[in-house]
């Protein structure tokens, strides 16, 4: 009985001790999220020093935080915490396994001092900036030859401050090409979402040279009449999934690219495997869906569907030229609704400058199996523009199930089409004669791929982060 007395003696003791100490223990700062890979350590900006007033610049407190966490990169991984705040910086370098989480009242500012952002050398596929004929400034988040990298938060925003760029776009003074705001190089298994871009200088998002990439619920927004604003642009890319996202842009809202001229054909990295779904974008001069200009190592397997097309100048375009080389091939797209239009359909062979004087005459491009189906569009200026080239003819197009409203001060010739092959079937207005129409019963002519990509199975988890308050 003794010792029974003794043992509960201990343990009320030792249970006062535990209720006294949880007392004093810190709160701990605590949130959960989605991501394709969780994190074993954890880190805050401000523990690097970083200052959120929107004036201290925070270049160093974020390469410092993220040199420190590329520790962890082999053991478990990291991920580093930007709380409320306006958090000016210059250009900063991510690391594999490593996640940034940009809190929902945290704004990242792209400082307006060139010196903040280094020069980097030209992409090998373009051979030059595209601004300018030298480097190009560097992102405002960058990453190349990495592995396992998501830059994500519950709405957190990139502020590119992009006018002071436009500005000197239009005034020609630039040395080096405009940064962007995300672009990651060389890199495999990637996700970047749920986060809001505003005034990017140039592009927003580009990932390039990469596999495994997911760009989901980002919204991106710019004047409609700055330069280059494109939205996501996958750069020879393999496997690639866009969805849930909403653009407003002064250029593409999605442009695929594979590199410029001769340039891209001699890296031959195409774009392919590319799912983009589920997307609503604003462009007044632009297009929703841009495959090119530059598609000089080819695209291919590029599936869209239910797509939201507002106010913008095309739904899907197709540009390329003599020189190009490359091709565009196994195109798919369906059940895109479109309003106030210029163009529902525009594919072009004479589009866009030369990298250089360099380039191949006798380069031609190839654009085959491109399949549009089960649309509706009103308001629209002209039904389709459709443009190949005398010695190379796009071929294998299909449209089906399609009706097109058109504006009250539409085109007289709602279809325009030179050097091109295909069919079409229950398509309003009728399309032009070189796509044949093929009768109701052919209506579900043009295919959409039933099967899933690699990258549509990739699943996302909950993840945690935590750390104690000082």
């Amino acid at each position: 009985m003794e010792v029974l007395l003794l043992f509960l003696a201990v343990f009320v003791a030792l249970t006062s001790l535990n209720v006294v100490e949880s007392r004093k223990t810190p709160v701990l700062e605590y949130f959960e999220y989605c991501a394709v890979n969780c994190r074993a350590y954890s880190a805050s900006l401000t523990d690097f020093g970083g200052v959120g007033d929107g004036e201290t610049l925070n270049t160093k407190a974020f390469q410092t935080a993220i040199d420190h966490l590329s520790q962890y990169s082999s053991n478990g991984g990291s991920q580093l915490y930007v709380p409320p705040g306006r958090w000016l910086t210059g250009s900063f370098n991510v690391t594999s396994h490593f996640t940034l989480f940009i809190h929902k009242d945290a704004v990242i500012l792209g400082s307006q001092d060139e010196n903040d952002w280094p020069v980097i050398d030209p992409l090998p596929s373009y051979g030059r900036g595209r601004d300018t004929q030298g480097g190009r400034f560097r992102s405002l988040i960058f990453g190349t030859n990495l592995t396992d990298v998501i830059i994500t938060g519950d709405n957190g925003t990139l502020d590119g401050q992009g006018e002071l760029w436009w500005q000197k776009f239009h005034h020609g003074q630039l040395s080096y090409t405009r940064p962007y705001l995300i672009e990651i190089m060389y890199s495999d298994n990637i996700q970047i979402s749920n986060l809001t871009l505003v005034n990017s200088p140039s592009w927003n998002v580009h990932p390039v040279y990469s596999s495994n990439v997911i760009v989901q619920g980002i919204t991106i927004l710019a004047p409609v009449n700055s330069p280059n604003t494109d939205g996501i642009n996958p750069d020879s890319c393999t496997n690639t999934r866009i969805e849930d996202c909403y653009i407003v842009s002064g250029d593409d809202c999605v442009a695929v690219k594979s590199g410029w001229d001769e340039y891209g054909i001699a890296y031959g990295m195409p774009t392919k495997q590319l799912v983009i779904r589920r997307l609503t974008c604003i462009s007044p001069t632009s297009a929703v869906i841009a495959l090119g200009s530059e598609m000089s190592g080819g695209i291919e397997d590029v599936r869209a569907e239910d797509i939201v097309a507002i106010n913008s100048e095309s739904g899907v375009r197709i540009k390329t030229a003599v020189g190009r080389g490359g091709y565009v091939k196994d195109i798919y797209v369906r059940r895109m609704t479109m309003k106030t239009m210029k163009w529902a359909f525009w594919m072009t062979g004479d589009y866009g400058s030369h990298a250089d004087n360099n380039y191949d005459p006798n380069a031609l491009p190839v654009v085959q199996n491109v399949n549009y189906r089960d649309m509706v569009a009103d308001n629209v200026t002209m039904a389709a523009k459709l443009e190949g080239i005398s010695n190379a003819p796009f071929t294998g197009i299909c449209i089906s199930n399609v009706t097109i409203g058109l504006a009250k001060k539409a085109k007289k010739v709602p279809w325009n089409c030179t050097d091109i092959a295909g069919i079409s079937s229950g398509v309003t207005p009728s399309p032009c004669d070189l796509l044949p129409d093929q009768g109701v019963q052919k209506i579900g002519a043009c295919t959409f791929p039933e099967d899933n990509l690699p990258i549509e199975d990739i699943k996302v988890q909950t993840c945690t982060y935590y750390r104690r308050k000082l």
